[in-house]
């Protein structure tokens, strides 16, 4: 039986009647039964770039793991730009940052990025009482223990309190004041509590700051509002990790049966395909038909309503929604409206219905594929890992490049007045020149490390690169799993009498012909990509630093360009997918493949508009039954309602700390088995509509689609006879 062009591709003539379609020659090949074995490698050019862009990204690894130093980042940095806690060094034993008057900080994120106007050195511990300058002076006489006390808050070891107070604030050799603090994040801060509703430091409500004032607690929670709730979550953090130290058999138990009931589910939609969708799309059409019965009860509700008759004209613009719904008007819109949406869904449910049930039908044979392959299910296994190498060679990257150099000083005043404000100094001489005397109470604070030289003066550039290499590689691990499975899943398609004819290892071999023969093609697509979400990045980038300067027109361009782009990567990651999959069967290069796919789905256009709507519901639907039914097993047990049946943990801090991990977890799990689902769709589709332009059913050139869709082929072509 054969069924013409014209009436399953839409208007389309034989395409071997002259060997070519639409110019682009592609004689018909009697021998093709799949993925081609034969190959030559492909856009060699583009993996040449791409592998000396690799070489050049481990050479900048090399770099900037010679010049920088994560230590940086581990250890707090006092204001001569030394590190707390360094072995080998004076601060070897010297494990916390302190800050020499706290209440200076303008604000909490000042104080964490060490940014902080005041002086910072580092301390063995933090202190445990209030003290003053002034108090010390008068008591050393009588008792030397409590300077001796007070002096290791100090820069250096100092004697005896000879200095007076003003010389002490011009010389920052010592606090003014210290009150009682707690270690955090290796920095003192103040230790808050709460007694009888009123904020404490200490037991005290008041201190005195060492300059003569009477501050209070409110005044210093004020100055580290923004620490104080990072300490307020230390508590919580410690009740989330106990809660995760109760639950973590059990949340690796439901992801456990998350990952089977996922691969269950993939399986069975053999079965359930053609159900699942008729019964969403009756819901639709219910739901729908519910809308318009409610807006015409709306409607004869408010007849003979005051004001009901009024217009939206006569209202105008109202800050008021619900002043519309007490318009007739407005409810009769909106049944129209209603009205036309479910006689557009019932039109194309009856012109469609042919088109639909070939994508039912591709979506069982997709599981049935996976089922003769079952090995495609732990690719995504191997994509995880890989992912993992290059997002932590990223970040690696990133940390070493932004702790190179050498540490930079910068003037600093409490004011923020000074006008050589944030100019670089030199600590050891600052107090001997011109801006110490311009500046009263100006310090010079370590600020960052940086430096001089060549390597340090491109440090942007390379920050940039190692991002734009990162985006790439991700891109390309991405575009390997896909030709993979694409590889893979045509082998299934083009065998002929399955499975007794789908060739050993499937995976395997075209995993290794993507890695073989197309690696530049892979690279090319994914460089294209890779450059867009650059420029997306770089548009974000842009819109927050000028995020305060922006005029109406600026922002409205912005909204325009951040859509723009979003679209563009949305039509490259499918034209990339289709084209990765041509590539997987006709090892042809990036750009040849992309043009043939496109061509090919542009020929089938209301075939691809059908397909991808009932694959993302079917598979959306998968996901959220999944993470559903996880996520109800995980309630129950966790808060404690199956006594009968299981006894879950007990005493949880958060029930819903490990209730959303497994949520959250189970969601990832099934996306991962149907991101294989899709592309094992989506690979059979663009293989049937190959096989409908390249065989007739005849003997001598019988069509490779399984038994299923080779039925609705034959209903439809005696229906076309009838006709």
């Amino acid at each position: 039986m054969w069924i013409s062009p014209e009436e399953l591709g839409g208007g389309l003539s034989d395409p071997y009647s002259e060997g070519k379609i639409y110019g682009d020659a592609r004689t018909y090949d009697p021998d093709f039964k799949g993925p081609i074995a034969k190959r030559s490698c492909t856009d060699v050019l583009c993996c040449i770039v791409f592998i000396l862009f690799i070489i050049g990204y481990i050479i900048l690894g090399l770099l900037a793991w010679v010049n920088g130093d994560p230590r940086r980042v581990a250890y707090p940095t006092d204001s001569q730009g030394q590190f707390c806690g360094q072995k080998g060094t004076s601060n070897e034993n010297k494990t916390i940052l302190f800050y020499f008057n706290l209440l200076s900080c303008a604000s909490p994120s000042v104080v964490v990025n060490l940014q902080c106007p005041t002086t910072q050195i580092c301390v063995s511990k933090c202190p445990e009482k209030f003290l003053t300058y002034m108090e010390i002076q008068f008591t050393y006489r009588r008792d030397r223990n409590y300077w001796a006390y007070y002096s290791q808050f100090c820069k250096s070891a100092i004697l005896k309190p000879a200095k007076t107070l003003t010389q002490v604030l011009l010389d920052n050799d010592c606090p003014t004041a210290i009150f009682p603090s707690r270690p955090f994040l290796q920095r003192c801060f103040p230790d808050f509590s709460t007694q009888n509703g009123t904020l404490t430091v200490g037991n005290k409500t008041v201190f005195e700051d060492g300059s003569g004032r009477t501050r209070n607690a409110v005044e210093l929670r004020a100055a580290a509002n923004g620490v104080n709730r990072v300490l307020d979550a230390r508590a919580i953090g410690i009740k989330v990790f106990e809660d995760y130290a109760t639950t973590w058999y059990w949340i690796l138990i439901g992801l456990t049966i998350a990952m089977l009931l996922s691969w269950l589910f993939v399986i069975l939609l053999r079965f359930t395909a053609g159900f699942l969708f008729w019964v969403f799309t009756l819901g639709v059409i219910g739901i729908i038909a519910y809308g318009i019965w409610h807006c015409y009860q709306e409607y004869s509700d408010l007849q003979g309503q005051p004001n009901a008759h009024l217009t939206l004209y006569n209202i105008g613009i109202q800050t008021d929604i619900s002043m519309y719904f007490q318009l007739r008007q407005t409810w009769f819109a909106f049944m129209i409206i209603l009205c036309i949406l479910e006689v557009f869904v019932l039109l194309m449910l009856i012109f469609l219905r042919n088109r639909i049930r070939i994508s039912i039908a591709l979506l069982k044979e997709g599981s049935k594929a996976i089922g003769y392959i079952p090995t495609t299910l732990i690719y995504p296994v191997l994509t995880f890992i890989f992912l993992s190498i290059c997002i932590s060679y990223w970040a690696v990257i990133a940390i070493y490049l932004a702790t190179s150099g050498v540490p930079i000083y910068k003037v600093i005043t409490p004011e923020g007045q000074c006008k050589h404000e944030n100019k670089t100094c030199d600590p050891k001489i600052f107090n001997t020149t011109e801006v110490a005397k311009a500046c009263p109470g100006a310090q010079c604070n370590f600020a960052f490390y940086g430096g001089k030289s060549l390597y340090h003066q491109y440090i942007t550039t390379f920050q940039i690169f190692n991002l734009f290499v990162f985006l790439w590689l991700i891109n390309f691990v991405i575009a390997l799993g896909q030709c993979a499975l694409a590889g893979a899943f045509a082998s299934y398609y083009w065998a002929l009498k399955k499975p007794d004819d789908i060739p050993p290892y499937p995976l395997f071999n075209a995993f290794g012909r993507a890695i073989r023969y197309h690696t530049g093609s892979l690279a090319f697509g994914s460089l294209i990509l890779a450059t867009v979400q650059m420029f997306r990045l770089i548009l974000e980038y842009l819109d927050k630093r000028l995020k305060q300067a922006q005029s109406n027109i600026s922002k409205f361009l912005k909204c325009c360009l951040r859509c723009c782009f979003w679209c563009l990567e949305k039509a490259v990651r499918f034209l990339n997918r289709n084209a990765y999959v041509m590539i997987a069967i006709y090892g042809k290069n990036f750009c040849r493949s992309a043009r043939d796919a496109f061509n090919l789905l542009m020929r089938n256009i209301l075939k691809v508009a059908v397909m991808d709507r009932v694959t993302d519901f079917v598979l959306i639907l998968g996901k959220i039954l999944v993470a559903g039914c996880i996520g109800v097993l995980a309630f129950l047990l966790f808060t404690q309602r199956l006594p009968m049946i299981i006894e879950g943990p007990t005493s949880l801090n958060y029930y819903w700390v490990p209730l959303l991990t497994v949520i959250i977890g189970s969601y990832l799990i099934a996306h991962g088995f149907f991101s294989v689902y899709a592309m094992c769709i989506e690979t059979i589709f663009i293989c049937f509509l190959e096989d409908l332009e390249r065989n007739d059913g005849s003997t001598e050139r019988p069509y490779y689609m399984s038994q299923s869709l080779l039925k609705i082929l034959k209903e439809q072509n005696a229906q076309t006879e009838k006709q």
